[in-house]
């Protein structure tokens, strides 16, 4: 009878303290302190870009929706945060799946190739690139990891645009943002986005959401990252790279309409220049660079009504003429490269390139990049 009363004790001990373990930490919502202890850059490198991916067995990556998580695991966290670098000169590089390097080595991506061309500034300083491109297509994700490098004292952003990110109906359609509500509310809110910050797309969790149990998922992430570290560093596998894929579309649908506008004319209030202009005022101090990205261009069946899968020539066409239009007029650093890349150096899809491609790319971002730090040194 003893020995039941002991059991019984014990069992009714273990389950108040973790109720009381699960409420105290939806009290004090640790994970994001968590996400912040990294194995990366301390017992193996951090990785040239943010995690993403569906196929961790394969690719070594995954992705996860804590901010905290991705930084800490990339490369750009070993630097100095404290100031300035005198050695190298730092470029951010933000955009979407382009930038990120879909089917791409990291080597073979814009950045991987503006650091192997070993570009210096006229003072002597090595122009190093970081990675900062994410798979999703929204000019508020670009926004949000301008923010997040911030105190890593860039000295140089390359701004990768393409008119899919610029819609106002696509800006919280990335699930990133959509999983970090506070996040995206504090832009919104200090910059004065033309945003809804109670949008129901936006995740809000409850406080049972936010106990050990509700957020274990959010943990086994956590620690998930660090376990493929392993793996990566051994290989440098970051995503996975299947024998064929489907080629981007070159015969295309007989529809006129973008994001359920319709012609004949894009009105520059269709489009998110607001968190544009934030990011460049975020920027004041050093140059920011923007960028309209290559994209396939078809000759297909309907080449006529559309470039692509993405863009009826209407709308990017009175695109390409708003954002050129802005630039001019405030003074931009800009670069309009729709289309400068042959249609047949595009992989699985309009704005996805091959290595040859990305070449092409670099060659004019990095002229555009001197020109904006001055010429490189005699030897």
């Amino acid at each position: 009878m003893a020995d039941t009363h002991f059991i019984r004790n014990v069992l009714i001990k273990a389950s108040l303290l973790f109720i009381l373990a699960n409420l105290l930490f939806a009290v004090v919502q640790p994970v994001p302190a968590l996400a912040r202890i990294s194995a990366y850059n301390v017992f193996f490198p951090g990785r040239p870009r943010l995690p993403f991916g569906e196929t961790p067995d394969q690719a070594y990556n995954f992705s996860l929706y804590s901010l905290e998580a991705m930084l800490s695991s990339h490369e750009i966290s070993a630097i100095d945060r404290i100031a300035p670098s005198s050695r190298d000169y730092r470029v951010v590089v933000v955009g979407d799946s382009s930038v990120w390097g879909t089917l791409l080595t990291p080597a073979q991506t814009l950045v991987g190739q503006i650091n192997a061309a070993s570009l210096k500034t006229a003072d002597g300083r090595t122009i190093r690139a970081f990675n900062l491109g994410y798979p999703t297509l929204s000019l508020t994700k670009d926004l949000l990891f301008l923010t997040l490098v911030k105190p890593y004292h860039p000295d140089m952003i390359v701004w990768m645009v393409t008119l899919e990110s610029f819609p106002v109906s696509r800006q919280l359609s990335s699930p990133l943002l959509q999983h970090n509500p506070q996040a995206v509310r504090r832009l919104i809110r200090e910059d004065h986005l033309n945003l809804n910050p109670q949008d129901p797309q936006l995740v809000d969790l409850s406080f049972w959401q936010n106990t050990i149990i509700g957020r274990r998922r959010d943990l086994a992430d956590l620690f998930r990252l660090q376990f493929y570290g392993i793996p990566w560093a051994a290989t440098g596998i970051d995503q996975y790279y299947p024998s064929s894929y489907e080629l981007r579309a070159n015969d295309l649908a007989a529809d006129p309409t973008f994001e359920g506008l319709k012609p004949p004319h894009l009105l520059t209030q269709d489009l998110s220049l607001d968190v544009l202009k934030a990011g460049l005022s975020l920027y004041s101090a050093i140059p920011v660079l923007i960028v309209n990205e290559p994209m396939f261009i078809s000759n297909g069946q309907n080449s006529n009504i559309r470039y692509n899968f993405y863009y009826p020539r209407w709308a990017y066409d009175d695109y390409r003429q708003i954002l050129a239009s802005n630039a001019q007029s405030q003074g931009w650093h800009y670069l309009d490269l729709w289309n400068l890349v042959q249609p047949s150096e595009f992989t699985n899809s309009a704005i996805h390139l091959t290595p040859k491609g990305e070449t092409i790319l670099a060659g004019q971002v990095e002229t555009m990049m001197m020109n904006l730090v001055g010429p490189k040194p005699q030897e």
